[in-house]
């Protein structure tokens, strides 16, 4: 199998996560908050991990410290502006969603699909430029990026099961808002690699770290800490930075 293949695989792995958290929605008995506080925090350990102990060391190495950080804040400040103009949240960050009307929840499920297929789409970039470039660094972001996709989901499947009472409804935009992330590794791999050299490479990995950590200060940490647990969010994020630590120790 050849490089971008083994890419574009991880990055849909990773985009169709959000089929796990959908389902989750739909049985019965679902996961306990616990489990999504601590996975949410886990997650934002090993992407802040990966970010400063191995993107931007080998940015730097390749353009530099300033256009380093110039790139890093560009991908967080790209992250930021698609946030701020289209805003997304997981179940549990409102209260009151139960006493909403079927046609609001559907209404809140559609837009929660579409904001998070937004953001989707660079995260699918970010996974395979990284998988390009290192299919070990690739895994374990694709890992950690799966993981917060998860929650997101359950986000949409919820209130869309709840409104019309179709599994299949559900089920279907929770799909289409994974998706988008091999979208994004697709348009990656038409427009990007015919100008891969080590410049470029330095600063879509400088930006990458910039997006991830975005990521984990603006949804996973806050989110984490929603569901009541306080402690389980540390340990989930001390356990993600130490097994990153020791698995980036183990490749070196």
């Amino acid at each position: 199998m050849s490089d971008i293949l083994k890419a574009l695989l991880l990055t849909t792995l990773a985009g169709l996560a959000t089929v796990i958290g959908s389902l989750l929605g739909l049985i019965p008995k679902k996961i306990g908050n616990r489990f999504f506080s601590f996975s949410l925090g886990f997650t934002a350990g090993v992407m802040i991990g990966i970010s400063f102990l191995e993107l931007m060391p080998s940015a730097v190495e390749k353009v530099g410290f300033l256009r380093s950080n110039l790139f890093f804040f560009a991908g967080f400040g790209l992250m930021f502006l698609i946030d701020y103009l289209i805003p997304h949240e997981y179940i549990g960050q409102k209260d009151g969603i139960a006493e909403n009307t079927d046609q609001k929840l559907l209404r809140t499920g559609l837009f929660v699909a579409l904001g998070i297929g937004i953001h989707n789409f660079p995260e699918g970039m970010a996974t395979f430029y990284s998988a390009l470039v290192d299919i070990r660094l690739g895994i374990a972001i694709a890992v950690a990026i799966a993981i917060h996709n998860i929650p997101e989901g359950l986000a949409v499947s919820t209130p869309i099961f709840k409104a019309t009472g179709s599994k299949k409804k559900a089920f279907f935009w929770s799909m289409l808002s994974g998706i988008a992330e091999p979208a994004g590794a697709l348009v990656t791999a038409a427009f990007l690699l015919p100008f891969l050299n080590p410049q470029i490479l330095g600063m879509v990995l400088a930006a990458i770290a910039g997006v991830m950590v975005f990521i984990s200060i603006d949804e996973l940490i806050p989110v984490s800490r929603s569901y009541g647990f306080d402690h389980m969010p540390v340990l989930g994020f001390i356990a993600g930075m130490a097994i990153m630590s020791v698995s980036l120790f183990l490749i070196v």
